[in-house]
């Protein structure tokens, strides 16, 4: 046989028992990634139903307060919208948008026509607006007005 010829075929096959070794340690990365991919996926799959099921349980549920049946106020997401709300919060809602900057619970409730000069009337409404404030619907200034969100 010829020395030169076999040199050659010594010297490929050191290249291809070295280019298996490489191959394998690749094949062997590679499953190893598509095992922690299906990890990923199955956390990924039961992230995204407990999020759904928080979110069903955040929108707003009828409960029952003093034996009346009342709903609650959600949160303020992006996933919330206003229509959500209750109709009387809904209108506050609007009348703090129309005012022409922020303002006092008395001016909400003179615009409501709520009759501001007994007491009793007006703090059920204050009680809302800070409701309001407290789900990210509306915001309070240090000086007690109350504005729409930026």
């Amino acid at each position: 046989m010829d020395p030169e010829l076999l040199e050659r075929i010594t010297a490929r096959r050191a290249e291809l028992d070295q280019l298996e070794e490489r191959l394998a340690k690749q094949l062997t990365e590679v499953r190893a990634e598509r095992d922690e991919l299906a990890v990923a996926e199955r956390v990924l799959e039961r992230v995204s139903e407990q999020i759904a099921d928080e979110r069903v349980s955040a929108s707003p549920v009828p409960a029952q307060v003093g034996g009346r049946a009342v709903m609650l106020i959600p949160h303020r997401t992006s996933d919330v919208e206003e229509s959500l709300l209750p109709p009387d919060y809904q209108r506050i809602l609007a009348t703090v948008r129309q005012a022409a900057g922020p303002v006092m619970a008395r001016q909400v409730g003179e615009l409501l026509g709520v009759d501001v000069s007994v007491r009793a009337r007006l703090e059920p409404l204050r009680g809302k607006l800070v409701r309001l404030v407290d789900r990210g619907w509306l915001r309070k200034l240090p000086d007690g007005r109350f504005a729409t969100r930026l």
